[in-house]
């Protein structure tokens, strides 16, 4: 999960992975539209990983954070309030 969240305008994305291997972390707005690439690249299990947001460019809403990894995807949804 983020913290904060809410947020304005940074938030850190926090994950350990269970398995090793080739990592995406893609955030989304509402629409389904990609808005950034956090992490693309292999990463080890068993670290706690921290990744910062910085969506100062983007607008007042909610957005999702895709996190996928050894076939396994989890979604949570950030609020950005400015």
């Amino acid at each position: 999960q983020n913290y904060p969240n809410p947020f304005n305008p940074t938030t850190t994305i926090g994950f350990t992975l269970e398995g090793s291997g080739m990592t995406t972390l893609i955030i989304y707005d509402v629409l389904g539209k990609q808005v950034r690439t956090i992490v693309n690249e292999q990463l080890e299990s068993g670290v706690y990983h921290l990744r910062t947001f910085d969506a100062s460019d983007l607008s007042s809403g909610v957005y999702v954070a895709r996190l996928s990894s050894s076939g396994r995807t989890q979604i949570k949804r950030m609020l950005l309030l400015k």
